[in-house]
């Protein structure tokens, strides 16, 4: 006969308290917005290791990934925040007529954009597998149909943040806990 574990209500509560002040706490550090690359990250290993390994970092742990992640991270964030600005201008000038194209590169355009959302958002998790941030994206760009599936989290927590928006912050946990739950059908693979 084997043991089994069963989880109590209060375990469960506690767990959706943590992820909420996860997501409280990466909001806090990404406000600067070049540190969001950094941030995201680590609370990607926070969440991993808690819901992998069963623990949650320290704090030392914590500032110490928050550290060594915060300059690829800054080049991470600008280079998605470049990303999102050409989109939103190549849509901006479509939508105007200045740039020639019509619906039909409009259409293609906003299936690149949310392809590169779900691409960001797939290797939001690998970051907290150790994974760098090229080989994250390198991975998670392998996986095609997984990339759908992370779009569509970032979709659906942005249609609840904008209808709650007091809720942005607490979403950000739990956010990283649905990427985390996808990118564990990724294998793990050498983190170079």
């Amino acid at each position: 006969m084997t043991a089994t574990t069963t989880t109590d209500w209060r375990d469960t509560l506690r767990d959706a308290a943590d992820l909420a002040l996860v997501g409280i706490l990466v909001t806090v550090a990404a406000v600067p917005v070049v540190t969001t690359g950094a941030a995201v990250a680590v609370g990607a290993e926070a969440v991993h290791l808690r819901f992998t390994d069963g623990r949650w970092p320290g704090p030392r742990d914590l500032l110490r990934t928050f550290g060594r992640r915060l300059l690829p991270g800054a080049l991470a964030t600008l280079a998605v925040l470049a990303t999102g600005l050409l989109l939103a201008l190549n849509i901006f000038w479509l939508r105007r007529g200045m740039a020639p194209g019509g619906e039909l590169l409009l259409a293609l355009t906003a299936i690149v954009g949310v392809a590169l959302i779900g691409l960001v958002a797939l290797a939001i998790p690998l970051l907290g597998r150790a994974y760098t941030y090229r080989s994250a994206l390198r991975t998670a760009l392998s996986r095609p149909a997984m990339i759908v599936t992370g779009a569509g989290v970032i979709g659906i927590a942005f249609l609840i943040g904008s209808i709650l928006p007091i809720t942005a912050p607490l979403l950000t946990g739990y956010v990283l806990l649905a990427l985390h739950t996808i990118a564990r059908r990724v294998p793990s693979a050498a983190t170079a």
